[in-house]
């Protein structure tokens, strides 16, 4: 049987990593979290929601491939349901943030990373704002980020991806699938 492809997406927030992962065609990993679920959310769908104490029971049993802990709330990633989709030759999807990632390619060398990168600061901050779900000072604060994203992006990614246009960044990250698949 074909092994799968482990495929890291990252980039600063407002790039289009979920848009553009969700037209890729594979299978996109979902994370656990300790917290709550909001309005809209689907258990399994957006993440498995798990108690603080369940969290850490994952984690002590070493059933997370990553985990990090973000304004108080444990977020990991479940490593068998990781497993089971490479091993039936699936595309496994990451997108995750640039710690995770280096996370996950510790956990895999053989995982093709990319980052996505926005057309320009300028549009990045547009799309931000446009979303309108932040404030003027949270933008900032994802603006400074973005920076230091990006430089990680830059140097310690295997591929780094435009998102100029959505169909052509798809394009481009399929042919990299593609031509991964090939080269192994």
């Amino acid at each position: 049987m074909e092994k799968g492809l482990y495929l890291v997406i990252s980039g600063p927030s407002g790039v289009g990593k979920d848009t553009v992962a969700k037209q890729l065609g594979g299978w996109i990993s979902v994370s656990a979290t300790s917290r709550k679920i909001r309005d809209g959310e689907e258990e399994g769908v957006n993440y498995f929601y798990h108690t603080r104490e369940e969290m850490e029971d994952l984690i002590a049993r070493g059933e997370l491939l990553e985990y990090t802990k973000y304004n108080g709330e444990y977020y990991g990633t479940p490593l068998q349901p990781v497993r089971d989709h490479y091993a039936k030759g699936d595309l496994v999807i990451f997108v995750i943030e640039v710690e995770g990632a280096a996370n996950v390619k510790k956990a895999f060398p053989e995982a093709v990373t990319v980052f996505i990168m926005p057309p320009s600061m300028e549009e990045l901050r547009n799309r931000l704002v446009n979303r309108k779900t932040e404030t003027a000072e949270q933008i900032e604060g994802r603006m400074n980020t973005a920076l230091r994203e990006i430089e990680i992006g830059k140097t310690e990614y295997d591929y780094v991806v435009v998102n100029n246009e959505i169909d052509q960044a798809v394009s481009d990250i399929l042919k990299i699938v593609e031509d991964e698949k090939k080269r192994r």
